[in-house]
């Protein structure tokens, strides 16, 4: 339960925040995310994990996000509140945490995973900022768009396999659960 739980409060804030944006409203995904994380961390058996991975999502939002839109590669809808100036929007932030929630239960697969994890962070995120862009106005990308495209690719591949990492370093359960082989270490 607390899988599907998890899995479908992630995409309720996706949804909220990409319709809210495309709309020129950045609220709907700060109240969505703000519900969906209390609802996560009061079920969480691991409280302190969570709220770092939330905190190094934003950052890793941050950066990436950031990037982007100062680059002029993306344009963010409902942009008026962004960090830093310019930069990666608050509704897109508030997605950032959320996803990072899943991590620890709906996506807990990619954790020993490093290769998958970054071939889920390569296809998923650009994926959900073209659903974002064609379906809801909430991203709009620069010419041309494969540029864009590309470096969303490479961010969330490096994200993902970054954040499913901090897991299996702050977490002895995720640890002992399922280290990294040698190998990829």
């Amino acid at each position: 339960m607390r899988f599907w739980g998890n899995l479908l409060g992630y995409q309720l804030v996706w949804f909220a925040a990409v319709i809210g944006a495309g709309r020129g409203q950045w609220w709907p995904a700060l109240a969505a995310a703000v519900l969906f994380g209390a609802w996560q961390l009061t079920l969480s058996r691991q409280r302190m994990l969570e709220l770092r991975l939330v905190i190094a999502a934003a950052v890793l939002g941050t950066l990436l996000d950031g990037g982007l839109a100062a680059s002029g590669l993306l344009r963010y809808a409902a942009a008026s509140i962004a960090l830093p100036a310019g930069g990666a929007p608050l509704w897109i932030l508030a997605l950032w945490c959320a996803f990072a929630l899943t991590l620890t239960q709906s996506l807990r697969w990619l954790q020993p995973r490093p290769w998958l994890a970054m071939l889920f962070g390569a296809i998923g995120g650009p994926l959900a900022y073209l659903g974002a862009a064609r379906g809801f106005g909430a991203v709009a990308f620069a010419a041309p768009e494969w540029l864009a495209m590309a470096w969303l690719a490479l961010g969330w591949a490096l994200a993902v396999v970054l954040l499913t990492a901090l897991i299996t370093c702050w977490s002895p359960v995720a640890a002992d659960a399922g280290r990294w082989p040698e190998s990829v270490r």
